[in-house]
């Protein structure tokens, strides 16, 4: 057996303003393309929407969604040391916004701001949550430079849950039993499916496309069990482009989904989509709940090949 001793590299940090010269030109844009990097560290499936978003006369850096539960997401950042300004800010666009998650970005956070989340943290209700994030950058010898992020801030769930929440009872247990179990299997046999870690109350669970505004959702709907691509942008017109660019091709998608699927334009609303329906699933006979999951296993995964076969979910933008 060798003795040798494998050689080591040294992480060294990179100053951020090497990377991202300027906060908005550079840093904002980077993060709405990259916030893997934020579920990553949160172990949370966020879709970053867009940048500059207006609240009031101010802007703030980024908004978007949980995909898990639907609820609003915003981040604010800055490449300095974090400052009274910011916090203020912060406080502001959650009031125009309404999130669920709050997120404060920083090169680094000053011990009275940490204590001032630690604070809302105790403060607010169980659906509200504030995190600080120490934005950091690394290389290994002469590679490229590499996000390193960290936690400083979170909130303390545990404590919230047993201090304000009651345990989910019916429908909400039942739901919450089910979409245990669907994440479960996804996550053995559909890992890139969804990073989602806790079940929702809810009768839906969206999963990410990769594409803002678009998402795959199963749901128990009052016409059963639905699996489907859901277009649910802001923007009206969008959302139909999108529906209009696969419709065009729909015969070919049908084709290689092996069934008829159900598209919904569904004028004078926002949103539409395209489903699947199992008729008369109710959550509530558990029995049944085998065949459910397999049933929205091999529906989401012929969807999805289907869509990737016509050149997958488009933006149109």
């Amino acid at each position: 057996m060798s003795n040798e001793v494998v050689p080591l590299g040294r992480l060294t940090p990179v100053p951020p303003r090497e990377v991202w010269r300027h906060e908005a030109q550079h840093f904002t844009p980077w993060l709405l393309k990259n916030v893997d990097v934020l579920n990553d560290l949160l172990g949370m499936e966020l879709v970053l929407e867009r940048a500059e978003h207006p609240v009031g006369d101010f802007s703030l850096d980024l908004i978007g969604r949980d995909e898990t539960t639907g609820d609003v997401v915003i981040v604010e950042n800055q490449l300095e040391v974090s400052d009274h300004t910011h916090l203020g800010q912060i406080l502001t666009y959650a009031a125009g916004t309404d999130p669920a998650t709050v997120i404060w970005v920083a090169a680094r956070f000053r011990p009275e701001h940490r204590a001032a989340l630690d604070w809302l943290n105790s403060r607010t209700d169980e659906k509200t949550r504030f995190f600080g994030i120490e934005l950091g950058v690394v290389r290994l010898g002469a590679s490229e430079p590499a996000p390193s992020f960290r936690l400083v801030a979170q909130p303390n769930d545990w404590e919230k849950t047993v201090r304000l929440t009651v345990e989910p009872t019916g429908k909400p247990l039942l739901y919450s039993g089910f979409w245990s179990l669907f994440i479960e299997r996804i996550n053995r046999e559909h890992p890139s499916w969804s990073r989602a870690l806790r079940p929702p109350t809810a009768s839906w669970l969206s999963l990410p496309t990769g594409v803002s505004d678009a998402v795959h959702t199963v749901y128990f709907t009052r016409r059963g069990l639905s699996s489907e691509l859901y277009f649910g942008a802001s923007d009206s017109d969008l959302n139909t482009a999108r529906f209009e660019t696969l419709s065009v091709v729909r015969d070919e998608i049908e084709d290689a989904y092996g069934a008829t699927l159900d598209w919904q334009a569904m004028p004078g609303r926002k949103a539409t989509r395209i489903a699947e329906y199992l008729p008369g699933a109710d959550v509530a006979r558990e029995q049944d709940w085998p065949g459910y999951l397999d049933w929205l296993i091999d529906r989401q995964g012929r969807l999805r090949r289907a869509v990737e076969m016509v050149g997958g979910v488009p933006r149109t933008q």
